[in-house]
Parts: C-alpha cells; sequence; structure tokens
C-alpha cells in the first residue's frame, strides 16, 4: 500500500472522529479488524460535543473528505425512504449548497481560460455564486447582447484530489478482491475503473457541453424536458457558458403546490424520459439528483422539466440493451421464466444455473410489489431481496450497468416525492413497447438496411477484382485459405515445443554417450573432456525441458 493511500485512510479516520462519527468508522468492515486503533486514537480521547445533529455532522464530513465523498452523500439524498429524515435534509444540501471557493480564483480562471477581462467577456458578473457544487460551482452572468447565462468554473485543483481518492478506492479494490469471498462476484476492481472512467470525464466540461447538445436534440421539440442551450465560443475544459435556466427546483414541493402544479403528470412524464433516454435514444442524463432537475410551470397542468449539470451521462451497449430491454418487457408480463432465461443468456448468472430454481427466486422477490404505487412498495427490503439472491445464484455484478441502476434508484426516489401514488409500471410499460415495436418492426429493418446498402454496394463493386486474384493465386499455386482457430493454434505451438524439446534431448543424450566414451577411452589422461561433455549433456536436457517456444 502506497504511502500517500495510507495517509488518505488515516485522513479519513479523523475526519469522522472530528465530527463525532466513531460509530460509521467501527460499523464499517474495513476497519473492523482494526477498530482497536479508533479508540487508541487522542482524537477520540478529545472529543467533544459540538451541538450539531448527526446529519449536520455527517454533511461536515462529507464535504471536508472532498469531491467523491459529496457525490457519496447527493447518491444517498435522493433515497429519503431509506434515510432518517435528518439525515436526509442535511445531506440534501450537497446538491447544491456546497461551500464556494473564493470568487477571486473564480474570476481568475475564467479570464485565464478566455483569454479576456471578465468586463470584455460579460455585461455583468455575479461575483456570489449561484450554486456551488462538488466539482464546480456556477455563477450568474449576463453576455453583451443581453442574453442570460451562467458560468460553470472548475474547482482548484480538482485532477489532483480525485486521482488521489480514485488511488484509495483502487488500493481498496484490490483488498477486497484478495480477502472479501464475495469479491469475484461483487468485481470491486472493475466497479472502480468504471467509476474513475466517469469522474475523470465529469472533469472535462468540454466534454459536458457536447453532453448538453447531444440532450438537447435528442428532445428538440419536446413538451417532457427542456435542455439549455451552450455558449461554445465562451467553453474551455475548466469553464462553461451556457443558457441560465428559470423555473422550481424539483425538490421544493411546496412551491411547485402553490403553482398548482399537476404532479401525476410531473411524475410520469419522468418515468416516460428516463426510459426515453435509455431506450429510443440510448444516451441517458446519469446524474439526476433534485439539484439539477428544474421544473418549468407556465403551464402548471403541463409542467416540463427542464435539466441543467450534463457532466455525467450514460450509454448502453446493444447487447446490454435488448436483455434490459427484454427483462423489462418479460418483468411487467410476469414472465418470471423469462426474465431468468435471459439472466442466463446473458451471462450476468453462470451457465450451469437452474432456470426454474432461479425463476422461482425472482418470482418471490418481485410477485409482491406488483401493481402497487410507490408508496406501498418498501425498496429497501425489495433491494436487499434481491441482493440475497443475487448472492445465492453468485449473479455478478454488471459493472457497465451501475450508471443506469444509480439513474433508476433516483428516478424512483424522485417519483416517490413527487407523486407516492405513481403506478410505476402502467407509466413505463407503454414506453417501452413502442420502442420494442419500432426496433424489431419493419420499418427499423428498411432503415438498417437503407444505412448499411452504401457500404454493400461498395463492397460489391470491389467483389471481381477479388475473384480475380484468387483464381489467378489458384492457377499458380499459391492460393492459402487461413483459418484462424484458436485450438489449432494452440496444438501447433505444442507441435513445435514438443519438436524442439525431442531435439535438445537427442543432443543431450549424443553429448551423454560421448562423455561416456571419453571416460572409458582417454582415462585418465583427458577424463576431464569427458565430464565437460556430461555436464553439458545435463544442461542442454534441462534447457530443453523448460523451452518456451517465443512465439507463445
Amino acid at each position: 500500500m502506497r504511502f500517500r493511500v495510507l495517509l488518505r485512510l488515516l485522513e479519513i479516520q479523523r475526519v469522522f472522529v472530528k465530527q463525532g462519527l466513531v460509530e460509521f468508522i467501527t460499523a464499517t468492515h474495513l476497519y473492523r479488524p482494526l477498530r482497536f486503533l479508533v479508540y487508541l486514537s487522542p482524537w477520540v480521547w478529545f472529543q467533544h460535543s459540538s451541538g450539531q445533529t448527526r446529519g449536520e455532522r455527517l454533511r461536515l464530513a462529507l464535504e471536508e473528505l472532498g469531491p467523491i465523498f459529496v457525490k457519496f452523500g447527493q447518491a444517498l439524498s435522493t433515497r429519503r425512504d431509506m434515510l432518517p429524515l435528518d439525515v436526509a435534509d442535511e445531506l440534501a444540501k450537497l446538491q447544491d449548497r456546497v461551500p464556494p471557493f473564493s470568487s477571486v480564483i473564480a474570476i481568475a480562471t475564467v479570464e485565464a481560460a478566455l483569454g479576456q477581462p471578465i468586463k470584455e467577456l460579460f455585461a455583468s458578473f455575479d461575483v456570489s455564486p449561484l450554486a456551488a457544487a462538488s466539482i464546480a460551482q456556477v455563477h450568474a452572468a449576463t453576455l453583451k447582447n443581453g442574453q442570460e447565462v451562467v458560468v460553470k468554473i472548475l474547482r482548484p485543483a480538482m485532477h489532483e484530489i480525485i486521482t488521489r481518492d480514485i488511488e484509495v478506492l483502487q488500493t481498496l479494490g484490490r483488498l477486497a478482491q484478495k480477502y472479501w469471498t464475495d469479491a469475484r462476484r461483487l468485481r470491486p476492481i472493475e466497479v472502480v475503473r468504471e467509476y474513475r472512467k466517469t469522474i475523470l470525464d465529469e472533469l472535462d466540461l468540454m466534454r459536458e457541453a457536447g453532453n448538453a447538445s447531444q440532450l438537447k436534440r435528442n428532445f428538440a421539440g419536446s413538451p417532457l424536458l427542456y435542455v439549455p442551450d451552450v455558449y461554445w465560443d465562451y467553453c474551455r475544459n475548466n469553464v462553461m457558458v451556457m443558457e441560465r435556466i428559470h423555473g422550481i427546483i424539483v425538490s421544493q414541493i411546496d412551491a411547485l403546490k402553490a403553482r398548482g402544479t399537476n404532479f401525476a403528470k410531473l411524475a410520469e412524464n419522468g418515468v416516460e424520459i428516463f426510459f426515453t433516454q435509455v431506450f429510443r435514444h440510448n444516451f441517458f442524463h446519469a446524474d439526476m439528483h433534485p439539484g439539477n432537475i428544474f421544473v418549468q410551470v407556465e403551464d402548471p397542468e403541463n409542467p416540463r422539466y427542464a435539466a441543467v449539470d450534463f457532466g455525467i451521462v450514460g450509454t448502453l451497449q446493444p447487447r446490454d440493451q435488448h436483455y434490459l430491454a427484454e427483462n423489462f418487457m418479460a418483468f411487467f408480463d410476469r414472465d418470471y421464466r423469462r426474465v431468468a432465461v435471459l439472466h442466463v443468456e446473458s451471462g450476468w448468472v453462470p451457465a450451469g444455473t437452474r432456470v426454474d430454481e432461479l425463476e422461482s427466486a425472482i418470482r418471490t422477490v418481485c410477485e409482491p410489489i406488483f401493481q402497487k404505487s410507490l408508496k406501498d412498495i418498501s425498496f429497501a427490503q425489495v433491494l436487499l431481496r434481491l441482493f440475497e439472491t443475487a448472492r445465492r445464484f453468485d449473479m455478478q455484478i454488471q459493472p457497465q450497468l451501475i450508471l443506469l441502476q444509480k439513474t433508476l434508484l433516483n428516478i424512483e426516489g424522485l417519483g416517490r416525492q413527487l407523486y407516492p401514488d405513481l403506478d410505476l409500471w402502467k407509466t413505463a410499460q407503454p414506453v417501452l413497447r413502442s420502442w420494442m415495436r419500432e426496433r424489431f418492426g419493419p420499418r427499423s429493418l428498411l432503415r438498417g438496411l437503407r444505412a448499411q446498402l452504401p457500404d454493400t454496394l461498395e463492397s460489391l463493386k470491389q467483389m471481381p477484382t477479388i475473384l480475380q486474384n484468387m483464381v489467378r493465386a489458384a492457377a499458380e499455386g499459391n492460393f492459402r485459405l487461413p483459418v484462424e482457430n484458436p485450438e489449432i493454434a494452440k496444438l501447433r505451438l505444442q507441435q513445435r515445443q514438443d519438436a524442439r524439446q525431442r531435439d535438445f534431448t537427442i543432443i543431450a543424450g549424443a553429448l551423454w554417450f560421448s562423455g561416456l566414451w571419453g571416460l572409458v577411452a582417454f582415462a585418465p589422461k583427458f577424463h576431464w573432456l569427458g565430464w565437460a561433455q556430461i555436464i553439458a549433456s545435463v544442461a542442454v536436457f534441462l534447457r530443453g525441458r523448460t523451452f518456451k517456444d517465443t512465439n507463445a
């Protein structure tokens, strides 16, 4: 373990102890074998009550530890049904009320990135941040043409901080892989690798601007979701300028009620947006905590979402997208056998899994929640039972699906806040069925053929030349048809190694008998020559036994 990783682990312990959160450390599996060290720490001896609630202390600890911990708190804050209310209320402040960095640094960063003084860039620039989050903070501004915008500025030294904490996570992942019995199934190293890619992408604001533009095109003209314009001339890796959104933050329920918002419509639209992004567009906003979602209520009966912060987006491989859609449809139809078969076919469970047993286990977990509103479903219990089922059938974590699972939990938590009577299944099913019809219908087939037609025609044009070359090569006796087969290649390699070892053995045998003959025929005058040949024969023999083909 690297020294700076060890120092960071000690720093995490110090912060939690300082905030009076010793119980969180002693409850963590990582520290459990060494929990006696916690009580030997001087920080524990001299800690005193701050008068703050446990939620406040936890929030302050996460803020002090940095972006990765803040993001963890943000994710937890979306699941108020799974947290004590005092803790949920405090963690919600992490969504857009993290302590800001200096406005002097913010202005200097913008001027350095865009190469002009702030007064020449903007007609006005508010030095007090509009919002501050874990990775960046946002300032309100006005362009010279009068357009209201927001300026997003990356926090200082983010790359160094993130890199250090990712290294800590990688170390913990390797330790878990080595010592944790469930590591093979939960794949901590792959999970950390996937998270590393996601969080490093979020540090590039040019990438985020590109994500926003793509999402805006996907929902152009849609009454469901509005995405702000990006002003590319003002965008750099650490600065991004986009249209300012006016609306009500989605978690401000009282404000939405005061405007007469149709909550049932709003909740249903949220589910439709999710399934549309995942299956129709295959490009989804994957950081949908309430701090990033606004509601425009000019027409309260038809409220529209407006999204910000596009640093984290997700896509799916066609194979995963297909299996997910099939799973959802089978689940909606209560076809648990189909769900079990899909899990085996996709490789999410081992190939030898008994389908009937997996079917029964899935039915046991899922059947009780069907056709219930969100308020009547304990997702905490459902998740626990699904984890138990996964462990029983050795179901492996799919790192490429973690962003999707996180987003689905966010959407469900948001729906619970907005409209607890939402029928999740009834809302999602038509969207998914429509997509399935489009994907596998005749129009989709024709579109695919039309898209591939130019490449097909180009290949056909080259066919006569290819055939002529093949005929000429065959006539000259030079035609070869390469066949790539791993087993054949392995067999050929073994044959080459056996042949080389046989050659070494023959040479060793010749040297051996020559040495013996020399000892008998020329002893004692040239006995040293005989012994030299015998020693050489042993060396050659051993070399042959350990020979490895250089092409292996």
